[in-house]
Parts: C-alpha cells; structure tokens; sequence
C-alpha cells in the first residue's frame, strides 16, 4: 500500500484515510491537501449532469417534433383529399349552379386545331 506522511511526521497509509473519512474524522488538511481532486470531482459531476439535463431536453424536443410532424402530415392527407373530391367535374357543376354562375358545361369534347405551314 502507499505510505503518505501526515504533518505530525506518522505515515499513514491509503486505508487508514479511508477508515479516517468513512468514520466521519475529515479534517481539513486532508481536503486542502486533495483540493484540485475534489474540483475536478465537482466539475466533471457539474458537467454531467448538465449533459444529462441537455440530452433530456433533446429527447423532448425530438417527441415533440416527431408529434408535429404526424399531425401535419395527417393535416396533409386530409386537405388533399377534400381538394380532390372538391376538383371533381360533378362537384365543380353542383357549385357553379349554387353560385348562380352562367357558366355551361360543354357538350363537344374538346379538340385540337392543326394549322399547315
């Protein structure tokens, strides 16, 4: 095991601080003597759970999204499907004589003029 030296001259080993910490006797030299291990403990545990926070944040702005998205796309289907059946020829008649237009439908089909050069 590793011997460290105290500031009273006895060496104490890694088990021995252990035992000191876990029994609730933590001065202070041992925490100012192990200050920089115990920032970089802090911050690395700051840094993870603000990862934690940001990934959560993600994941329910990615539901959310992915919700919107079936919503609209439902939206879409239904929209072009009320067009469809709007744009009909029968449904376009029934509209023009509901408006009152004086607009007939053609009896001829529709033909194509060749002009010679």
């Amino acid at each position: 095991m590793a011997k460290e030296e105290s500031e009273n001259g006895k060496k104490n080993s890694t088990g021995s601080i252990l035992k000191e910490i876990l029994s609730g006797g933590i001065t202070s030299t041992i925490i100012l003597r192990n200050i920089w291990y115990v920032m970089l403990i802090t911050f690395l545990a700051a840094v993870y759970i603000a990862n934690r926070f940001n990934a959560e944040k993600i994941t329910r702005d990615m539901n959310r999204m992915q919700r919107e998205v079936r919503e609209l796309r439902a939206e879409s289907l239904s929209t072009s499907a009320d067009l469809m059946y709007a744009s009909r020829q029968s449904e376009v008649l029934k509209l023009v004589r509901e408006k009152g237009l004086e607009l007939e439908e053609l009896e001829t089909p529709a033909f194509k003029l060749l002009v010679d050069k």
